[in-house]
């Protein structure tokens, strides 16, 4: 197996497509990030025009993982905080292909982002995950904290609802 190459997300029409295309995927088969099933895809594509047009303006930072020249997974790193919170960013949508699931692609994502956030400065990371059929296991395994669970924060993707875990993890120089 080739390398999953980690880069920043670029706004081409192409790879909005193969992003849009993941977010569909990932609902479809439960994923919680914050979409219903069944998802169009004008609103995945809307969703992801926004989310890299906020990229540009450096308010986030969207990676995405690559094989060869296929999207097969994403992360967005949220840093556009409050004036009294510099020091935090925000996991958010991390979404891998379900053929490319149990590869590691969500740990490479993962550690790609915390290195970026280091880069910008921050010394917190925050998330949340779906209380049921969510990534906590892996989030646990790279070293977060489950700070607690919130019942009944969302609904699954194809009705129902589920709690959300928050988690934490220090990063950088104060990661000790």
């Amino acid at each position: 197996m080739k390398p999953i190459d980690i880069r920043a997300v670029t706004s081409t029409q192409e790879t909005l497509d193969m992003l849009a295309n993941l977010l569909i995927e990932t609902v479809a088969t439960g994923g919680s990030v914050s979409f219903m099933h069944p998802l169009v895809p004008e609103a995945a594509s809307a969703f992801w025009d926004k989310s890299l047009a906020a990229a540009a303006r450096g308010e986030r930072a969207v990676l995405g993982a690559w094989d060869g020249e296929a999207l097969v997974g994403t992360v967005t790193l949220l840093l556009d905080c409050p004036p009294n919170q510099p020091h935090r960013a925000e996991i958010a949508k991390l979404m891998t292909r379900v053929d490319h699931r149990g590869r590691g692609v969500g740990t490479h994502l993962m550690r790609a982002a915390e290195r970026l956030a280091v880069e910008q400065g921050r010394t917190l990371l925050v998330l949340d995950t779906a209380t049921e059929d969510g990534a906590s296991g892996l989030y646990e395994k790279l070293g977060f904290t489950l700070a607690g669970e919130i019942p009944d924060y969302a609904l699954k993707p194809h009705g129902g609802l589920t709690g959300t875990l928050i988690y934490w993890k220090r990063i950088g120089t104060s990661s000790s």
